[in-house]
């Protein structure tokens, strides 16, 4: 859908009054984004949300989506002076699926945490204009930003109403006071682990570690009776050979 039939589809709703009509604007907007830069953009930006989403599956008090438009001002409807981050969280509302972000039907809530995901047209933008934008008007808490090819990694928190350094762990992580998680870059991607240093995985990672947790455990427990038998087996030989040498073992 264009964002001109958007802006037809969901037009204002007018409620009369006695000195003016109230403008209310619309709710049910949908995002609209450009395309990603790059396959490894995209591949990011879904590994972020498996990761999150299965971390905290029994969770429903947050939202998490990636490449997401956010309406912030009622005139960014028209103006579309706005872009959604690739990555972001909003915690404390309600779990369900979304077509955009509109602040004005979200009880005001900005986005706790977002992630950008740096290319060479867009790191300016991201580093500058948007890092400014969530400082001073999302006041989102935690701001980060990767690039998937260079792997330049740096996050902030806000303090007194501006943008600080988080410093790096030993690992080279920073942490996330908001989804109390560190974030790290592994394998050449960015990932979550938990305070106890643990790669948060995929649920096909999950999978595919059960899977292994469980050949390892039949193989165990085939080792051991393979053991047992053979114990089992030379006391059986022993005795025979007492036997043969005239000695009645006692077995009791």
């Amino acid at each position: 859908m264009t964002f001109a039939q958007n802006s037809e589809a969901a037009a204002n709703l007018t409620v009369p009054t006695e000195e003016e009509d109230i403008i209310i604007p619309p709710c049910d907007l949908w995002s609209d984004e450009p395309p990603l830069e790059s396959d490894l953009h995209r591949e990011q930006i879904e590994l972020l949300l498996a990761c999150l989403k299965w971390w905290w599956r029994e969770r429903t008090d947050f939202y998490a989506t990636g490449n997401l438009t956010i309406y912030f001002s009622p005139e960014h409807i028209t103006t579309r002076d706005f872009r959604g981050p690739d990555f972001f969280v909003v915690l404390g509302t309600e779990n369900k699926p979304r077509k955009s972000w509109v602040l004005w039907a979200e009880q005001g809530k900005y986005p706790h945490l977002i992630i950008e995901l740096l290319s060479k047209s867009t790191a300016k933008v991201d580093k500058e204009f948007k890092k400014q934008l969530y400082q001073d008007t999302f006041r989102t808490p935690e701001y980060f930003w990767f690039h998937p090819d260079t792997l330049e990694f740096k996050g902030f928190s806000l303090v007194g109403g501006k943008y600080k350094p988080i410093k790096p762990s030993e690992q080279e992580w920073l942490w996330s006071e908001q989804l109390e998680l560190f974030l790290g870059v592994y394998e050449s991607k960015l990932r979550f682990f938990t305070p106890q240093g643990k790669l948060i995985p995929t649920p096909q990672e999950r999978a595919e570690q059960e899977q292994q947790e469980k050949e390892l455990a039949q193989q165990q427990a085939q080792e051991e009776r393979q053991q047992k038998e053979l114990a089992q087996q030379r006391v059986e030989e022993l005795l025979t050979r007492l036997k043969q040498l005239g000695v009645e073992p006692d077995t009791q």
